[in-house]
């Protein structure tokens, strides 16, 4: 008995080949690719001896095995992050220039230099106590591509810095600044943390504070545009690299994938996750290799390239509508601010390091710079929009901090048809305590 299992064991002897362990450094490309398979690893290639034909049957199909034993490390390719243009402006291969007319690219110029001057003034409110809180997008103003690439119908579900969109698709500096103000005209009532914008006439759902619940929420709306035959529109979901940290990153991308929803998953990977750097939240080669692991179309972009994130954004709508099926873009950005007005960042990062970014990787100064090379704009342009810009922002930050609050009836209101008892008894409490105690409580204009 004992001869013959040995003899077994000798049949099927393995003999390990080769040892390969590759490493990946991180680099661009110009190649717009969605990324789907596996490869690259550190492999230990074995063969047997000899082979006894299997059964023909499905679960055994040959197809579906290999013998070569392998343990996948890094993926080939999604390593290097897509960009049209480098930190000059010069476009680096002239097949991927989308051919943008001089008076578009303008209008994301424009735009841009608005969200950054709004972000400056309503940063230094906040620090005066003129607003309860902000988040500002220094250095993830290229994204404003994501936006041009959209269309109106399409549903965003935002994470908190991507007003881009909004200014976009038409909503105004007054409504930002209403909204930050928690004043009578603002469209959320007053409910909501500044920042927490949502507009219903622009199809973007209204920002919620806790993380990743936008991620399951958009797969979820994706599935009802599938279901109810429109072929026309998508969802698009923003987060950030710390939020693919979250449960409902992985319950929305699995849900998306095996539903085949048209959805577009944009992550913006910034380098921090409030005070976390990435280094310290995974061990990997970013976000993307997660949605190649659901089976999702996959590509990592420059996020500080306008025209990479257009032209990523375009090419992943054009798969969500079509095949209806979702896609994962990553984009590689750095966030030059604090994460917000509750942070400090230079408790965890070198000051150096962030003034280096900002000065030589300034997805602005990048945009500019290529208009220049087109002769499109000039020094003189750009500071007489600095000019003009700052005084319309100011003047509506003016008018939105002097308008009244809203009515404090409206803290009770629209959560049911019908207000019930419970509700009801809660607002004559409140009445009765502001009547009780005069001196605690200034309802003038509330």
């Amino acid at each position: 008995m004992y001869r013959t299992q040995l003899s077994s064991i000798a049949r099927t002897r393995m003999t390990i080949r080769s040892i390969t362990v590759p490493f990946q450094h991180y680099k661009y490309s110009h190649s717009l690719l969605t990324q789907q398979r596996l490869c690259s690893s550190t492999a230990i290639s074995v063969s047997p001896s000899e082979h006894n034909g299997p059964p023909s049957a499905s679960w055994n199909d040959v197809d579906k095995f290999t013998v070569d034993m392998g343990f996948v490390q890094h993926l080939k390719d999604i390593s290097k992050a897509y960009r049209v243009m480098d930190h000059t402006g010069q476009v680096l291969n002239p097949k991927h220039d989308p051919n943008l007319s001089k008076e578009t690219v303008i209008d994301w110029y424009r735009k841009m230099v608005t969200l950054r001057t709004m972000d400056e003034i309503l940063y230094e409110a906040q620090r005066q106590g003129r607003i309860s809180f902000y988040m500002t997008h220094y250095g993830e103003e290229a994204m404003i591509g994501s936006a041009a690439a959209m269309e109106p119908q399409d549903v965003v579900f935002g994470q908190y810095r991507e007003a881009f969109m909004l200014l976009y698709r038409g909503f105004s500096i007054d409504e930002c600044m209403n909204q930050c103000f928690s004043n009578a005209l603002d469209g959320g009532k007053g409910r909501q943390m500044p920042v927490h914008y949502g507009s219903k006439e622009h199809n973007f759902q209204t920002i919620s504070s806790p993380l990743g619940t936008q991620i399951p929420q958009a797969a979820g709306a994706a599935y009802a545009l599938k279901l109810v035959g429109d072929k026309q529109a998508c969802t698009i979901c923003f987060f950030g690299e710390g939020a693919a940290s979250e449960g409902d990153f992985h319950a929305g991308l699995n849900m998306a994938a095996t539903l085949r929803c048209p959805v577009i998953f944009f992550c913006r990977n910034n380098g921090y996750a409030i005070s976390t750097p990435a280094a310290e939240q995974y061990n990997g080669d970013g976000i993307a290799p997660r949605g190649i692991g659901y089976g999702i179309d996959t590509i990592c972009i420059d996020g500080n390239d306008a025209y990479a994130v257009y032209n990523a954004t375009k090419a992943a709508r054009a798969i969500a509508v079509t095949e209806n099926k979702p896609v994962l873009i990553e984009a590689k950005t750095y966030r030059v601010g604090h994460h917000s007005t509750s942070d400090d960042s230079t408790k965890y990062r070198d000051r150096k390091e962030v003034e280096e970014r900002a000065k030589f990787d300034n997805p602005m100064t990048r945009l500019r710079r290529h208009m220049e090379l087109k002769n499109w704009w000039t020094a003189q342009e750009d500071e007489e929009l600095r000019k003009e810009t700052r005084k319309v922002v100011l003047t509506s930050f003016n008018a939105a901090e002097k308008h009244p609050k809203p009515d404090r009836s409206e803290l009770f209101t629209d959560v049911y048809d019908e207000m019930p008892p419970s509700l009801i008894a809660q607002r004559d409490e409140l009445e009765e305590l502001i009547q009780k105690y005069p001196e605690y409580y200034t309802p003038d204009g509330h």
